[in-house]
């Protein structure tokens, strides 16, 4: 009897060696890039389970400040890493990507809004709220844009803001299913959609490149596995680009 509890006990910690989940956050609109790169590292790390968790920002930064058990923290903005650099909670962090945001617009208005100058005929338009990064950036190029189109121009699109969303992905699916006529996402999102939204590109003169830094955590539980993550992210430059991502200027 004893033992038999004995082997029990010894097959079953032998069982689950090697077993190891890399937690890893990641601003929403990483989620189907960082899914492929996930299936890759288990490839080469036998034993091991990505479990990601993709959402704003500003939610991700908040489970952090609560104690989440992360390895990595991929963010769509510097400020919200900046944060928990401050805290003392994440390593120094490095950009490994950019992003454009642009406009998507349902197929059905797509002919008649050719032009960010149009934005403001749409009757339901959805962008982030203020503290999530396209958010952010979407007020930037706004009152950017208002040099060109009319000091009143932010003021006619919001106006027209129907709903403000905590993740850039729940803006591109209120456009995908005719919720809202129009949306702020990044040039990434997109590729996702091809064929369901029309794509407005945003004048390059007052549009905000995103960039993407990517960090571990102090207390990691995978140290080694996070910072291997890490540098395959950055080492897979061209995937990121299929993805609809860009590199950085001056980088």
């Amino acid at each position: 009897m004893i033992v038999s509890l004995a082997l029990a006990l010894l097959f079953g910690a032998v069982a689950s060696v090697g077993a190891k989940d890399l937690v890893v956050f990641e601003a929403a609109s990483l989620k189907d890039a960082f899914a492929r790169l996930a299936e890759r590292f288990e490839k080469e790390h036998p034993g091991t389970k990505v479990v990601t968790n993709a959402a704003g920002s500003q939610e991700l930064r908040t489970q952090i400040e609560h104690g989440a058990a992360v390895d990595v923290f991929a963010s769509a903005d510097h400020k919200h890493v900046n944060a928990l650099v401050t805290q003392g909670l994440v390593d120094t962090p490095s950009v490994f990507t950019c992003n454009e945001p642009v406009v998507v617009v349902r197929t059905a208005l797509a002919s008649s809004m050719k032009s960010f100058a149009d934005l403001p005929r749409a009757e339901r338009i959805v962008i982030g709220t203020a503290d999530v990064p396209i958010g952010s950036y979407t007020l930037q190029i706004l009152q950017k844009a208002a040099a060109k189109y009319g000091a009143d121009f932010p003021r006619r699109v919001e106006a027209k803001v129907a709903s403000r969303e905590l993740n850039v992905r729940q803006i591109l699916a209120k456009v995908v299913l005719g919720e809202a006529d129009a949306g702020i996402v990044y040039r990434s999102d997109t590729v996702t959609a091809q064929g369901k939204v029309g794509v407005v590109t945003i004048p390059p003169e007052f549009n905000v490149i995103a960039e993407y830094p990517i960090t571990s955590l102090k207390n990691a539980p995978n140290a080694d596995l996070a910072r291997q993550w890490i540098d395959l992210v950055k080492s897979t430059a061209e995937a990121l680009r299929q993805a609809g991502f860009q590199p950085c200027p001056n980088r």
